[in-house]
C-alpha cells in the first residue's frame, strides 16, 4: 500500500470517527516505509524522505496524522514500554529461556491498553531494527518536523504523556533501590553499609523531582528544577557498580550477581534517557532524545523474544571472568627467552613421558571384553587422572595451551595493546613456545611408547599392538582415507570446553570462598592438621581450575568414542601426542615391515592431527575472548602482513628465541606475581 493511500484512509476515517486509535493504520504506515530488505538502508531514507514530502504537500494529511498518532499514544499506558521493554526480567535465567521458547510456539496475549503490547504488533518483523537504526538521527528529525508537535490539545497531550515519562522515571528508580540492596551486592561491596546509600539518596531526589515537575506543569508559573543533581547521585552509583566488578573480577562472579549488575545498569542508562527527554527544553534536544529512545525500544522489542540475545546478555560478565582467568593462565604458556624456552622443552618432555604409559593402559583396555560404558569409564579414568599428573608434576601438554594463550591475546588487544609491532610480538613468542611444546610432547612420546612396546615383547612374547592392532593405529593417522582430520577438531572442540572448564572452577574456588570453608571443617583439620590443612587448601584454592579442567578433558576424550559406537555415529576423537605414541605401538607391532613412504605419510598424519587440535581449540578460545569484552580486532589483515615480513626477515625468532629476550608478560608477572601453576 502506498504512502498517498495510507494517509487518505487516515483522513477520511478520523472524519468520520474523530477519536478512532487502533493501529491498523500505523501498520499500513511502518509497511509502506519499511524497505524490502532490512539493511537497503538507502531506500528506507529514500521512504521517510517522500512521507516528509507528501505531508509537506497535503498539510490536511499532516494534521490527520499528528491527531491519529497523539490518539494511539495518549489512549494507552505507555508506562510499561519505557520500564520493562529492553530491561532484563527478574525471573531468572533458566525461567526467561523457558519463556522466550513457550513464546515462540504461542505468542503472549496482546493487550490492546498497553503501548507496549502493540508496539510489538507495529514493528513486527525481526529486522525491523536494523534499518530503523541505519536511518540517520537527521532523517527522523525532518520527518518529525513534518508530522509537526502543535495539536489543538497541545497542552492536554503534552500533560499526558509527561505523566507517563514521569511515573516510569518513579519506577526504574525504586527499582534501582531495591537492587542495590541485595545482598548480593552488599556482599561484594561491604562499604555500601556503612555510608549513605547513593541507591537510596537518587530515589529521595527523583520523588522530590516528580511532585515539582508535576507541579510545574499544572502551573507554568512555579520554578522547575532540572536533574543534574540526580545524575551526580547516578554517577555514585555507576562508580559503586565498577567497584563491584573490580571485586568480582578478583574474588568470581557468579550468574545472579551479573543479572543484578546488568539489570541494574539498564535500568540506569533508562532512567537517564528519560530525565533528559523532559530537560532537553528546545525541540530539537527532545527530538534527537526520542529518536535515540525510539530507536532503542525497537532493537530491544525485536530481540524480546530472541533465545540468542538472552544467552549473550547473562553470560557476557561470567565468560569475561573465566576467559580473563584463563588468560591469566596464558602468561604462563609464553616464553620469551632461552631459559623459559628450554623450561618449556622440558616440561612438555615431562608431560610426553606420561602420555606414552597413558596409551599404553588405554591399548590394553581395548583388549578387555565390555561394554561401550564399560570402556567408557576406564578410558575416562586413564585419561583423567594421567592428565592430573601432568599438571600436578608441573609438566605441559601442548594442546592445552591454546585455549589459555588465545585468552591472552584478546586481552592484549582489549587492554589497548594495539600497536601491531607489540601485538606481533606476542604471537610470534606464543607460536614458538606451542611449537616447542609440541616438540617436547612427541620427542619423548614416541621413543617411550616405542620403548614400552619392546620391553611388552620381551617379557610376555607378544606385542602389546598385535599386526591387525597395529593396522588399525596406522589407519587411525591416515588424514585422507580416515576420519582423522575431523576427530582431531572433535578433540579440539574438547580442549576448548576445558579451557572454559578451567576458567569456571578458578572463578569458583574464589567466588564460593572454596579454601576457607575447606578450612573450617572440624573433620578435616582433626585429619591432616592446621600445617597441612592451610597447604592443602591453598593448593586446592590455586588449582582447582586446572585440576577440573583435566578431569573433565580426560571424560570427553574417553566417552565421546563409545558414544560414537553406542549411537551408531562416526565419532571418535584424536590427539596428537596419543597418535605418536600409537604410532610408536604400530611400528612395533609390525616389526619394523612397513615402506618409508608410509611412515612418513603417518607421520604427517600426527602433525596434521596436531594443526587440527591446536587450529580449533585457538580459534574458538579466540572467539569467545573476544565477544565476552565485546571486542572486535579490525587491523588482521594488515597484522597478518606484518607478521608474514617478520618470518622473511628474521625466520628464527618463529622458532628459537634469542638469548637476550624478554618474555612479553614478564614484565607484569614481576609486578604482580601470579599463584598459577603451568600444566
Amino acid at each position: 500500500m502506498s504512502l498517498d493511500i495510507v494517509l487518505m484512509e487516515i483522513t477520511s476515517e478520523l472524519q468520520q470517527h474523530p477519536d478512532t486509535s487502533h493501529i491498523r493504520h500505523l501498520q499500513a504506515l511502518v509497511a509502506a516505509i519499511r524497505p524490502r530488505h532490512a539493511r537497503d538502508i538507502a531506500h528506507a531514507t529514500d521512504n521517510i524522505r517522500a512521507l516528509c514530502f507528501v505531508l509537506q504537500q497535503h498539510p490536511v494529511w499532516r494534521r490527520a496524522l499528528l491527531q491519529y498518532l497523539v490518539q494511539v499514544l495518549t489512549s494507552r499506558k505507555l508506562l510499561h514500554l519505557l520500564t520493562d521493554t529492553g530491561i532484563t526480567l527478574n525471573n531468572g535465567f533458566w525461567g526467561a529461556a523457558t519463556q522466550r521458547l513457550l513464546s515462540q510456539c504461542l505468542p503472549p496475549l496482546v493487550n490492546d491498553d498497553y503501548v507496549k503490547d502493540i508496539f510489538g504488533q507495529i514493528f513486527n518483523k525481526a529486522d525491523d531494527h536494523v534499518w530503523i537504526n541505519g536511518v540517520s538521527d537527521h532523517v527522523w528529525m525532518d520527518l518529525l518536523a513534518n508530522i509537526g508537535l502543535r495539536t489543538v490539545t497541545a497542552r492536554q497531550t503534552h500533560h499526558a504523556l509527561s505523566n507517563e515519562v514521569l511515573s516510569a522515571i518513579q519506577v526504574l528508580s525504586y527499582r534501582i533501590t531495591t537492587i542495590g540492596l541485595e545482598a548480593e551486592l552488599v556482599r561484594n561491596y561491604p562499604d555500601i553499609e556503612k555510608f549513605e546509600s547513593p541507591f537510596l539518596r537518587q530515589n529521595d531526589e527523583i520523588n522530590d523531582y516528580v511532585l515539582r515537575y508535576r507541579a510545574w506543569l499544572n502551573d507554568r508559573q512555579l520554578r522547575r528544577d532540572d536533574s543534574l543533581h540526580i545524575d551526580v547521585l547516578l554517577s555514585q552509583c555507576d562508580e559503586i557498580v565498577s567497584k563491584i566488578r573490580k571485586t568480582a573480577a578478583a574474588n568470581g562472579v557468579s550468574v545472579s550477581l551479573t543479572r543484578l549488575l546488568l539489570r541494574l545498569t539498564q535500568s540506569m542508562s533508562r532512567l537517564r534517557k528519560l530525565l533528559a527527554l523532559l530537560d532537553a527544553g528546545q525541540r530539537d534536544r527532545i527530538s534527537r532524545t526520542a529518536i535515540q529512545l525510539f530507536k532503542e525500544l525497537v532493537t530491544a522489542e525485536n530481540r524480546r523474544h530472541s533465545l540468542r540475545d538472552l544467552i549473550q546478555t547473562n553470560t557476557e560478565l561470567l565468560s569475561l571472568q573465566v576467559t580473563e582467568r584463563a588468560g591469566k593462565s596464558g602468561e604462563h604458556y609464553v616464553t620469551g627467552n632461552r631459559g623459559e624456552w628450554l623450561g618449556m622443552f622440558r616440561s612438555a618432555m615431562g608431560a610426553g613421558f606420561i602420555v606414552g604409559f597413558m596409551a599404553m593402559i588405554k591399548v590394553l583396555m581395548s583388549k578387555m571384553a565390555l561394554a561401550p560404558f564399560g570402556y567408557a569409564v576406564l578410558y575416562s579414568l586413564n585419561y583423567s587422572s594421567g592428565f592430573m599428573l601432568v599438571h600436578v608434576l608441573h609438566f605441559t601438554i601442548a594442546t592445552k595451551q591454546p585455549a589459555m594463550t588465545a585468552a591472552l591475546i584478546a586481552r592484549a588487544i582489549d587492554q589497548g595493546k594495539q600497536k601491531l609491532d607489540e601485538l606481533a610480538d606476542l604471537i610470534v613468542a606464543v607460536f614458538r613456545s606451542q611449537l616447542i611444546a609440541i616438540i617436547g610432547n612427541i620427542a619423548l612420546a614416541l621413543p617411550t611408547a616405542y620403548a614400552i612396546a619392546w620391553a611388552w615383547y620381551g617379557i610376555t612374547g607378544s606385542h602389546l599392538a598385535p599386526p591387525e592392532k597395529a593396522q588399525h593405529l596406522l589407519h587411525d593417522l591416515d588424514p585422507f582415507g580416515s576420519l582423522a582430520l575431523p576427530h582431531a577438531a572433535i578433540a579440539g572442540v574438547c580442549l576448548f570446553v576445558s579451557g572454559l572448564i578451567s576458567g569456571y572452577y578458578d572463578n569458583k574456588a574464589s567466588y564460593a570462598h572454596i579454601p576457607a570453608r575447606l578450612r573450617q571443617l572440624p573433620w578435616l583439620r582433626k585429619c591432616l592438621g592446621e600445617a597441612r590443612l592451610h597447604a592443602v587448601t591453598h593448593y586446592i584454592g590455586n588449582n582447582l581450575g586446572a585440576l577440573a579442567g583435566n578431569f573433565f578433558f580426560g571424560i570427553m576424550l574417553g566417552t565421546i568414542g563409545q558414544l560414537g559406537v553406542f549411537f551408531g555415529l562416526p565419532v571418535d576423537i584424536r590427539h596428537i601426542t596419543f597418535s605418536s605414541a600409537n604410532f610408536a605401538f604400530a611400528l612395533v607391532g609390525l616389526e619394523h615391515q612397513i615402506s618409508w613412504q608410509l611412515a612418513l605419510y603417518s607421520l604427517s598424519g600426527i602433525l596434521l592431527i596436531g594443526l587440527v587440535n591446536l587450529g580449533v581449540s585457538f580459534s574458538l578460545a579466540l572467539l569467545v575472548a573476544l565477544r565476552s569484552r565485546r571486542v572486535s580486532f579490525g587491523q588482521g589483515g594488515t597484522l597478518l602482513g606484518l607478521l608474514w615480513q617478520r618470518f622473511r626477515s628474521d625466520s628464527r625468532a618463529f622458532f628459537l628465541p634469542p638469548p637476550d629476550a624478554v618474555s612479553p608478560q614478564q614484565t607484569d608477572d614481576d609486578r604482580h606475581p601470579s599463584s598459577d601453576t603451568r600444566h
